[in-house]
């Protein structure tokens, strides 16, 4: 029975690293309480290096996760298709896995827990609308092992990602849970109306019972791709009260930078064309509008540049090797996932700029005049402006200019991050003309100033013929005058005579 209900089992929940053998995992498992030796938030590392969140394995975790997101992706493709009505917003499924299995789950080693599904029908819509099919959406988060990333944030929130790139799973705390399921139906509409957004995508999201613990985990679409070899990584909220990594975050091979790290490090901007920049502050200051209807404030744009004359020049180094991913994607499952396509119109994608980049990347140059090809999106959208955050804005205020701090009224954080980005972090450059294209305009120029001068030339000869022929018949007249005064002389004196 336990053989049978193994090989049913995905493929990436057969094995597993950080234990060799499944008595190991078992006894992991059967801890309750794994002493921790290091904690940030809910998340800590045990004795043995294992990454531990909420009492329960990381390991252990990612089984539960896979086990429960197949069942609901299969479960839900039994079901069918309809229009998304209101209730299906408030909709939570459950589905309890006992280890030892049952007549509709596989047996497991991962200790029993409760899989809950929020909104399935709606996020079923929600992932349609992006054409991600259920096939792929099973088989890109559950048919191989994720991949734990190792930064986790001040808030101590668990990363992982697909073995082929496209989706980031993050756990969540229970507010942010609760506030993205309050957000849900304006969220619909507001995909409803426009699919080319900078704002995180959400593809699902589930809650794990196990231990005594409520781990909740939401699944988005990955801004960063890892078949890229990133030099720089920023965090930009538009304020400057306490914003600059700290020391421990720059000891690290990639540190995410703050934004007075950029006012140091970058004060030029990066330079985009006229199109590109008008295209990205567009959907900016649409975006910073949906997110101030919904009172959110304190998000971010994540910025991940990568310079290309820079990886020209240095090839990768066998540390930045090893830390390469496992495969690079063959191709795109997610429409509309990557910066080129959020920010640009229908006819424009990634394959028009002049590198190769097939990632989506938005082509820029630094001060430098460096290429660069920029990687950003609009990310911790699930913070509204609460009571509480009214106070720890009231109360920064009091040792510290207002307008500096992060947390801030929704309408004025909207129009201060729509500053900061367009103003100072991307700046537009008009396309110098060519030396050939100058020359061109500067005869066409001096022919067209050409053309007036000889019709005036000729209007004055025309208007100097009349003249001419004036004075030819004044000089005839004064002729004749002397003709006949000479005349009347000779009559005269041939009389006195």
């Amino acid at each position: 029975m336990a053989t049978a209900a193994a090989a049913e089992e995905p493929q990436g929940l057969q094995t597993h690293h950080g234990n060799s053998t499944e008595s190991g995992k078992e006894t992991a498992v059967g801890s309750l309480a794994p002493v921790v030796k290091k904690t940030i938030g809910h998340r800590g590392v045990d004795q043995t290096g294992e990454t531990v969140y909420k009492k329960t394995p990381s390991w252990a975790l990612q089984g539960s996760i896979q086990l429960g997101i197949t069942h609901t992706v299969c479960s839900l493709a039994q079901k069918p298709e309809r229009d998304v009505l209101l209730q299906d917003f408030e909709e939570v499924e459950t589905i309890y896995f006992p280890g030892e299995g049952s007549s509709h789950t596989p047996a497991h080693h991962y200790g029993d827990f409760t899989f809950k599904t929020y909104a399935p029908m709606a996020f079923r819509y929600f992932r349609e609308m992006f054409c991600i099919q259920p096939d792929d959406y099973m088989c890109s988060l559950c048919s191989e092992d994720l991949i734990e990333l190792s930064n986790s944030g001040a808030s101590g929130s668990l990363f992982y990602l697909s073995n082929d790139d496209q989706f980031i799973i993050k756990t969540v705390q229970r507010k942010e849970a609760e506030f993205l399921q309050k957000l849900l139906p304006g969220y619909f509409m507001n995909l409803n109306q426009n699919r080319r957004t900078l704002l995180p995508k959400f593809y699902g999201l589930y809650c794990i019972q196990a231990r005594g613990s409520n781990i909740r985990i939401a699944v988005m679409n990955n801004l960063l791709p890892s078949s890229v070899q990133l030099h720089l990584k920023f965090d930009l909220k538009g304020s400057t009260y306490n914003r600059r990594a700290s020391s421990k975050e720059r000891a690290k091979a990639l540190p995410t930078y703050k934004d007075l790290d950029f006012l140091q490090d970058m004060s030029e901007g990066m330079m985009l064309d006229a199109d590109m920049y008008n295209a990205f502050c567009k959907t900016v200051q649409r975006d910073c509008l949906v997110l101030q209807s919904f009172k959110i404030m304190d998000y971010s744009l994540l910025v991940g540049i990568h310079v290309i004359d820079r990886a020209n020049r240095e090839p990768p180094t066998q540390g930045e090797s090893a830390t390469a991913p496992r495969k690079k994607p063959h191709k795109q499952k997610v429409l509309y996932n990557t910066p080129m396509e959020a920010i640009q119109a229908e006819g424009r994608s990634a394959g028009s700029t002049n590198s190769d980049d097939t990632t989506g990347g938005i082509p820029a140059r630094n001060c430098k005049g460096e290429r660069l090809l920029v990687y950003i999106g609009i990310i911790d959208i699930l913070q509204s402006y609460r009571f509480i955050k009214m106070l720890e804005h009231t109360w920064k205020s009091l040792v510290q200019d207002g307008d500096t701090v992060s947390v801030h009224r929704p309408g004025f954080y909207a129009e201060r991050f729509q500053k900061f980005m367009c103003n100072t972090v991307f700046k537009k450059v008009q396309l110098k003309t060519s030396p050939s294209k100058r020359r061109h305009s500067t005869l066409r120029k001096s022919d067209s100033a050409g053309a007036p001068s000889a019709e005036a030339s000729s209007s004055k000869n025309q208007n100097q013929q009349p003249v001419k022929a004036q004075d030819e018949k004044g000089k005839e007249g004064e002729d004749q005058d002397n003709g006949v005064k000479e005349a009347t002389t000779s009559n005269a004196e041939n009389t006195n005579s």
